[in-house]
Parts: C-alpha cells; sequence; structure tokens
C-alpha cells in the first residue's frame, strides 16, 4: 500500500534512510561472513534484497527533497540522497563482497540459478569489474575518493537548481501579448500594480512564446539561461572532470565509452545517428528559419532572428498559417478532461482501469493518488501519485519518480508498483480550471507512458522490474504515448471546451495535427544540439571547456549565441542521469515511432496491439535486453524509416 507522507518530517526522512541502511548492512554482513557453500539464496539473494530496502527508503525519504513544501523536509531529503547514494556506491566496491559475488560465480553451488538470477549474476559480475575490482589497491581509494566527490557534486547542483528562485517585476504594459488569465495567475510584484513573472515554466514559456516586449523576452531568456550558473558553472566543470578521471583509471577511452557500456548505443553509433539527421534537418532548418524571418522583418528591421524570437514568431505563424492559438485550443484541454481522456485510451488499449483515492495521505494537498487495476478485476495492480502544480522549492521540470518497485514476495504475492508523475503546469485560478496547451497536454501523455512502464511490470526479479532497462532505450514507451495525442480519432474522443463543454471541432483539430511538423527542422536541431553539448563534454580525454563546448555545439541551431549566458547551469539531465546519455531521447523515439507505426497499421487503439504491447515491452522490465522486445512486439528487426518519414527525411 502507498505511504502516508502527511507526518514526514525532516527528523522522519534521516531515521527512514539509516534505518535501511543499517539493515542493509546487516544483510552485507552475512553475505562476507558465512561458512556455508556459496549459493545464491546466501550470496545474491541477500543483496537483491539490500537493493529493495535503499529504493524504498528512497521513496519514503529522500523524494521527498523534490516535492515537500517545508524547505528542512528537502533539505533533509537531499542529505538522505546523498547518505544513500554514497553507501550504495561504497557497497559495490567492498572487496569482501567482491570476492563472495566472484567465489559464487566459480562455485554454482547448490540448484542452478533461474534465468533472471544467472541475468542477476552477469550483472554483479559487470558491476565489480566497472568498481575497479581489477584495479592496484591505490587506484581502487582514487576511484572511490572521485565517485564518493561526484555524488557530492551532482547533489549540490541539483539542490541549486531546484531552490532557485528569480523573477521580473513587470508592469500590466509589460504583459502585452499574455492572456488575462495568465496575468490573472501571475503573483503581485513588490510593488503595487506590478507582477511578479518568475522563472517557472508556467510563468516563463507563455512569457518567451507570446510576449510582444522584445527586451524583456531577452531579459528574461537571459534570466533563465543563467539560473545557478554561478553556484553550476563550476559543479558542472568539476563533475566533466571527475568523471573523465574515473573511466581513465577504469581504462576507458572517455566517459562516453564508460557510460554507454550499459545502454543500447555507443559514442560511434550516436555519431551515426547525428550524421545521418543533421545535414537534412539543417536544410530544413534553414527554410523554417528564413520563413520565420520575413514574418519578423517588420519587427526587428533586418536584424536576424534571436534565440529569444523565435518561439515568439513560431506561435505568430502558427495562427498566421494556420488558425492555430494555443490558448483557444487550450480551452478544450482542462487538465482534468486531459487526464480522463488519458485514463480512458490507456484503459482501451491495454485493458486497464483507474480510481482516484479520496484521501491520499500525500505530502502535499495538490498531490493526488490513483489505483490501477486490470479491467474487470477489483485488485489493485499499481498505485501512481499526480503533483502536478508548480510551489516553491519543488522539482522544476517534469518527470516521473520511482516510489517502490514490482517485485514476487516471498509469499508468492505480487508487490503492486509506486510511482508519481511530477510536473508543474498552470494551477487552476478563481473560477478558472487548469488549461493545458497542446504541448503541456503532450507531456502529461509522456510521462504517464513512464507509469505504465513502471507500474505494467510482471518481473519477478527486483533488479529487473519496471523500467530499469537500458538507459537510452527508457523513453521509447514514452515517446510511443506522445503519438495518440495528434490522432483526431482519439482527441475528439475526450478534448471538450471548458465552458461549453462542446467537443473539440474537426477542423481545429486537423489544423493542429498539420501544425505538428512546423518548425520540426529547427526544433529536432535543438534537441540535436543539447544531445551533441554533452556528447562534446564526454567523448574527450582532454580538459574542457565548457562554454567553448556549448558555443560549438549551439551552432546546429542556425541562430546566434545568446551572449554571457550559460545553459548548461540549469541542464539538469547532466546531473540526472543523462549524462552522456541525452541522445537517448532521439535514440528511443527511433524505437517509439517504429513501435507505433504498428498501431498505425494495425489500428490505432486496438487492443489486440496494446496486449501485444504491454506483453512484449511494458511488462518486460529489463527481464531480457531492450532489442529483444522490440523484435518480439514488432516481429521483425527494428526500423528507422518511421522516425526518418516523421521528420520528413525518408527517400
Amino acid at each position: 500500500m502507498p505511504h502516508d507522507y502527511t507526518n514526514v518530517s525532516a527528523d522522519s526522512v534521516t531515521a527512514i534512510t539509516e534505518r535501511a541502511i543499517a539493515e542493509a548492512e546487516s544483510l552485507v554482513e552475512t553475505i562476507v561472513t558465512t561458512d556455508e557453500p556459496r549459493t545464491y539464496a546466501n550470496t545474491l539473494e541477500p543483496l537483491d534484497r539490500v537493493g529493495v530496502l535503499l529504493a524504498d527508503a528512497a521513496g519514503e525519504g529522500s523524494f521527498m527533497a523534490r516535492v515537500h513544501p517545508d524547505a528542512e523536509v528537502r533539505t533533509a531529503g537531499v542529505a538522505a540522497g546523498e547518505r544513500a547514494a554514497k553507501w550504495a556506491a561504497d557497497l559495490v566496491m567492498r572487496s569482501d563482497l567482491a570476492a563472495a559475488v566472484r567465489e559464487y560465480a566459480a562455485a554454482h553451488t547448490g540448484e542452478g540459478p533461474t534465468e533472471l538470477e544467472a541475468r542477476n549474476l552477469t550483472f554483479w559480475l559487470r558491476d565489480l569489474r566497472r568498481a575497479g575490482h581489477d584495479l592496484e589497491e591505490d587506484d581502487r581509494a582514487r576511484l572511490r575518493e572521485l565517485q564518493q566527490r561526484l555524488i557530492e557534486v551532482q547533489v549540490a547542483f541539483n539542490r541549486n537548481l531546484d531552490e532557485w528562485d528569480d523573477a521580473i517585476e513587470m508592469t500590466r504594459d509589460d504583459l502585452a501579448g499574455l492572456t488575462e488569465a495568465y496575468i490573472e495567475r501571475l503573483a503581485p510584484g513588490a510593488v503595487e500594480g506590478t507582477y511578479r513573472v518568475s522563472m517557472a515554466y508556467p510563468d516563463y514559456l507563455p512569457y518567451i512564446r507570446e510576449a510582444d516586449d522584445r527586451a524583456l523576452r531577452r531579459r528574461m531568456q537571459h534570466k533563465f539561461w543563467n539560473r545557478a550558473a554561478e553556484a553550476n558553472t563550476p559543479l558542472l566543470a568539476e563533475a566533466v572532470a571527475l568523471r573523465r578521471e574515473i573511466a581513465e583509471l577504469l581504462g576507458y577511452p572517455t566517459w562516453a565509452d564508460y557510460a554507454m557500456e550499459i545502454k543500447m548505443a555507443d559514442p560511434a553509433a550516436v555519431d551515426a545517428l547525428y550524421a545521418s539527421i543533421v545535414p537534412g534537418l539543417t536544410d530544413r532548418g534553414t527554410n523554417e528559419l528564413a520563413a520565420l524571418q520575413q514574418l519578423a522583418d517588420a519587427d526587428l528591421a533586418g536584424e536576424p532572428i534571436r534565440t529569444w524570437d523565435w518561439m515568439y514568431y513560431h506561435t505568430k505563424q502558427r495562427k498566421q498559417d494556420y488558425g492555430i492559438d494555443q490558448n483557444e485550443v487550450a480551452e478544450y484541454f482542462p487538465l482534468e478532461t486531459v487526464v480522463g481522456g488519458m485514463f480512458a485510451i490507456t484503459g482501451e488499449v491495454f485493458g486497464l482501469e483507474y480510481r482516484e483515492i479520496a484521501e491520499p495521505s500525500a505530502w502535499h494537498e495538490d498531490a493526488k493518488l490513483y489505483e490501477i487495476r486490470n479491467r474487470g478485476e477489483e485488485a489493485p495492480i499499481a498505485y501512481f501519485y499526480a503533483d502536478l502544480f508548480p510551489r516553491d522549492g519543488k522539482y522544476g521540470h517534469a518527470a516521473c519518480f520511482s516510489i517502490s518497485g514490482g517485485m514476487r514476495e516471498s509469499d508468492g504475492s505480487y508487490r503492486a508498483p509506486i510511482a508519481a508523475v511530477v510536473a508543474n503546469f498552470t494551477k487552476p485560478g478563481p473560477g478558472s480550471p487548469s488549461l493545458l496547451k497542446h504541448d503541456e497536454a503532450l507531456t502529461l501523455f509522456h510521462e504517464f507512458g513512464h507509469v505504465l512502464h513502471f507500474c505494467l511490470t510482471e518481473v519477478d526479479h527486483p533488479r529487473f522490474a519496471g523500467y530499469d532497462t537500458e538507459w537510452d532505450f527508457v523513453e521509447a514507451p514514452s515517446q510511443i504515448m506522445e503519438h495518440w495525442m495528434w490522432q483526431p480519432e482519439v482527441l475528439q474522443r475526450f478534448a471538450r471546451h471548458y465552458e461549453t463543454g462542446e467537443v473539440i471541432p474537426i477542423d481545429l483539430v486537423e489544423r493542429l495535427v498539420m501544425v505538428r511538423d512546423q518548425n520540426i527542422g529547427l526544433s529536432t536541431l535543438w534537441q540535436a544540439f543539447l544531445g551533441r553539448f554533452d556528447l562534446a563534454i564526454h567523448t574527450t580525454g582532454d580538459a574542457v571547456d565548457l562554454d567553448k563546448a556549448s558555443r560549438d555545439a549551439f551552432a546546429l541551431t542556425l541562430m546566434p549565441f545568446h551572449e554571457d549566458t550559460h545553459f548548461a547551469a540549469s541542464f539538469g539531465h547532466l546531473m540526472g542521469g543523462y549524462d552522456a546519455g541525452y541522445y537517448g531521447y532521439q535514440w528511443a523515439k527511433v524505437y517509439g515511432d517504429d513501435m507505433f507505426s504498428v498501431f498505425a497499421d494495425e489500428g490505432i487503439l486496438s487492443p489486440e496491439v496494446g496486449a501485444r504491447y504491454r506483453n512484449e515491452v511494458l511488462s518486460r522490465g529489463y527481464s531480457r535486453d531492450a532489442i529483444e522486445h522490440l523484435r518480439a512486439f514488432l516481429g521483425r528487426e527494428p526500423s528507422a524509416d518511421a522516425y526518418l518519414g516523421n521528420l520528413g527525411l525518408l527517400g
């Protein structure tokens, strides 16, 4: 069952973490001190339990760093996360533990392992090698020192970003171009009659897209791209240096080679992916930028479009060429309606039902709790929280977090997984609901793809349950979810005007779908820029100049660099598991698009295809390599044709 978070305190977060570590240490002692012949039961099974203890403690404890309204609790959550991460890093470096696991591997005493137990042993042997157990003692000591410091740096970076608070106070005139609903939701400024426009996404994104005041758009972007820059820029530089030295100690050419060893791709394959799309995207993006420039010339008097302009003119172009005003479209996407539609679609396709729990006992009144059931069954198979509105100190993006994972219990029952979607959509105001832009609804569907991947697991072994697959595949089940938000027959099922209840008009849906690929060259080049920057700082054995690396990669965007900005200081993915891995969004999109092509061919909402996808991909976790999921579901080798076709680069 879900936890009761209503009485969480800084002390309880600390205590939960310390209890888990104490119990984990006791289990490890039983492994390294046993005199019995080595078996799975006395060697790897306790390690499985250790992993569960730490993961569960994170769901109750360190997760609070990202969502709890009390700053003291968040601080305790940060400390708890750092404490657990350091303990886990030390665990895999213990010589006595490595000796025990390797002894078991050599002996295989007792009953032969099951397929998943054998896979677990293979992974542990790999983990031990990657932890430096083949190194000399002095090098192992240095490796530990580097890894412990890297954890500290990553924790500090994310904390700085989560706690960052900055804004510009504006007059009513400064807000020209924004809707009344947007203005009404802004916090008041310190001076009477002014408004506080913060760096939170519900404030920042509409401003950069719709505000008529170019100088203020530039100032807003300057602040946004400099979030936590003074503190985080040196932390990022240190992290890159630490990673480089870790890779060198372990005998890898670069950090990317080390990080990608456990992923689907390698640096050469990622280079090949970018090489296959960037030239065509550059041609397309050049034409797109020229069209935007023509639209902007009347305002800019021949000055080139800058980074603080292009989304503004993209929005104007969308209105002019397609009659699409995202604020009007949002009137058909009130949050409750989108959630209901998402439940209906996934319920039909995957055979599920959802029920909101009236008393969620969550960490904040905004957080809702739902149970997931198989259709026609009473017992829930999983739970998930939805914490969707911004507040001070909360995680600033959108993400799915694991609370506790699925696994087969000793009594034969299956433990129901629990996940949480954390996002920052516009909060309902007096007399007005939360209205989602289409791209916000797309984000919700994307994150719910992670929820389903985590919650529909049927894997017995805790290490391989949920979405713990290769990190460059993990986005594929979310990429596939986005496709449903572009299907006219799907949108007309649930998108209704928040005041009149009118179904979204078919002509509006068709125009919305038509603009899906508007400036897709520029937007995908932006993703390529982020991926290339990430690789540039992680695929070299030399010291990295962050500013030069960012400028070099930024050239892909086809726009001038915004001077005196340090966007990488707020590039949270670099400290959140996507280091040498941001390419994974495009890599996974290749597979997500390919998998959705099966739905497109056999039925957009086909329960038969949905059942096959659920059984061969969502439920399988990491019980086999992702390429095997793909082959089983597709019935063939994966293809990039759907992905390239969607980018307009096929043929």
